[in-house]
C-alpha cells in the first residue's frame, strides 16, 4: 500500500493550486451524480445489507435510502458553498525591528479515516477535505465494503472528468492489514481520524505512529433536573435516545433527580416501551448501546448529576433539562464535554446541525479541535514572515 500512500501524498501537493472555484465545481459534480446515479449506489449498498441482520441496531447507520442520498447531496452542496477555510489570517503583527509575521490557514495535507459501516463518511469527508485542500485515505468496514467502493468509484469519476488527479481520494482494502499500513504511514499521512466505537478508537489510538484525533464514542447523559419542565423533558429524551439509536448522540443514561421520580412514567411514556430500561445498575454506566436501551439513574443534585457524568461520561455531548438558569450555568461550566445543552437534545451535535456544512467526526479531546470538526478544524497554520533585509543580534 506504499505506492497508494505515495500517489496520495503527491496529489495533496497538487491541490494546493486548485481555485476556489474548482474546489465548487468539483464538489457540486459529485453531488450532482450522487442524485443522477442514486440507483447505483443503492445496488451496493443492498448487497452490504444483505449480509447484515435486519434486527442489528447498525443496519439503520449501513442503510442508503433515496432521501438519505439526496440529504448527503445536499450536505455537499452547502460544504461547496462555504467560505474557504485557506488562507485565513489568524494573527498578524509587525515586530520592533521591522519583521511582518502572518499566521496563516493551510491544509493539513493528507488526512486519513478509519471507519465503520456508515458509507455517508465517505462523501462527508472527501467533500471536507477536498474543500479545505486535503487528500483523504479513507478505510472503510467490511460491512460497507461495496457501498465504499461504489461512492469512491463515482468521486474518481468526476475528479478525471474535471481534470484533478484522481489520487486526491483513495478508498483502502476493508482488512485489518490496510489499517495498521494506514497507522503507520509516517511520512505519508499527516493525521488519522477513527470513526467509530471504542473499541476502534482505542486501537487506533494504541496503534498509531501517525498523529491522531479522537472522535466519536460517546456515552451520553441528560440530566432531568428537581426544576425540570415535564413536557419539555418528555420531548428531549425521547428525540435525544429513539432519532437514531446508533449514532455517538444518542443518549445512554437518563440521570433523574429523586424528587421527581413520580414523573418517570410520563417522562419515558414517548418511547412507548420501545426501549429497553436499567434502573440504577452500575455495572451498565460506561456503556454506550448504540440501541433501544438505557440506563436510568437517581440522583440527589445537581452536584450528584455532574459528578456522575465527570466518572462515566466520554466527554461527547450531556444535557440537563431545567427552568432554573443558575442550575442549567453551572452545569454547562462544570461539566467536562465537548457539547454541553440546556433545554436541548444531544441530537444536535452534528456538524450540519451546527451550519458547518458536514462533519469529519466528533472530537472528544482537548488538543486541538473539540466537537464536530468542519472546515476550519481540518486546517492547520504555517508562519508568514517577510523582511526588509533584518538579521538577528
Amino acid at each position: 500500500m506504499t505506492e497508494t500512500f505515495q500517489r496520495v501524498k503527491s496529489a495533496s501537493k497538487s491541490l494546493t493550486a486548485i481555485t476556489e472555484e474548482q474546489r465548487r465545481d468539483v464538489l457540486m459534480g459529485v453531488a450532482d451524480a450522487i442524485v443522477a446515479r442514486q440507483e447505483e449506489l443503492l445496488e451496493a449498498n443492498r448487497q452490504d445489507l444483505a449480509r447484515m441482520d435486519p434486527q442489528n441496531p447498525l443496519y439503520d447507520r449501513l442503510q442508503l435510502t433515496a432521501p438519505r442520498l439526496e440529504a448527503i447531496a445536499a450536505d455537499m452542496r452547502h460544504v461547496a458553498e462555504l467560505p474557504s477555510p485557506l488562507g485565513l489570517v489568524t494573527d498578524a503583527r509587525t515586530l520592533p525591528n521591522g519583521l511582518r509575521i502572518h499566521r496563516v490557514s493551510v491544509p493539513f495535507g493528507v488526512i486519513g479515516v478509519v471507519y465503520e459501516a456508515r458509507p455517508n463518511v465517505t462523501f462527508d469527508v472527501f467533500a471536507l477535505c477536498f474543500k479545505s485542500g486535503n487528500a483523504c485515505v479513507l478505510k472503510g468496514g467490511r460491512d460497507a465494503e461495496a457501498s465504499n467502493e461504489a461512492g469512491v468509484r463515482l468521486i474518481k469519476e468526476e475528479l478525471r472528468r474535471q481534470g484533478i488527479d484522481d489520487n486526491a481520494v483513495a478508498l483502502l482494502p476493508a482488512t485489518h492489514e490496510a489499517t495498521a499500513a494506514m497507522l503507520s504511514a509516517v511520512g505519508y499521512v499527516d493525521v488519522c481520524i477513527p470513526r467509530g466505537g471504542r473499541r476502534l478508537i482505542d486501537f487506533v489510538r494504541d496503534n498509531a505512529r501517525v498523529p491522531v484525533i479522537e472522535t466519536g464514542a460517546g456515552v451520553v447523559h441528560v440530566y432531568f433536573d428537581r426544576d425540570g419542565d415535564l413536557e419539555k423533558g418528555r420531548r428531549i429524551i425521547n428525540n435525544a435516545k429513539t432519532r437514531r439509536v446508533s449514532v455517538c448522540n444518542a443518549l445512554d443514561t437518563l440521570l433523574v433527580h429523586k424528587d421527581r421520580l413520580s414523573d418517570l412514567p410520563a417522562l419515558l411514556a414517548p418511547m412507548d416501551g420501545r426501549v429497553e430500561l436499567f434502573y440504577n445498575d452500575e455495572s451498565r454506566y460506561d456503556v454506550e448501546f448504540m440501541d433501544y436501551k438505557m440506563n436510568v439513574v437517581t440522583v440527589g443534585s445537581l452536584d450528584e448529576a455532574i459528578a456522575h457524568i465527570d466518572r462515566y461520561g466520554s466527554g461527547h455531548s450531556e444535557a440537563i433539562i431545567t427552568e432554573n438558569e443558575q442550575a442549567a450555568r453551572r452545569f454547562q461550566q462544570q461539566v467536562d464535554a465537548a457539547c454541553v445543552y440546556w433545554n436541548a437534545p444531544t441530537s444536535f451535535t452534528d456538524g450540519a446541525q451546527f451550519g458547518l456544512g458536514a462533519e469529519i467526526g466528533i472530537s472528544t479531546q482537548k488538543l486541538g479541535p473539540r466537537g464536530p470538526m468542519g472546515l476550519r478544524e481540518i486546517t492547520t497554520y504555517k508562519w508568514i514572515i517577510e523582511g526588509e533585509g533584518q538579521t538577528r543580534p
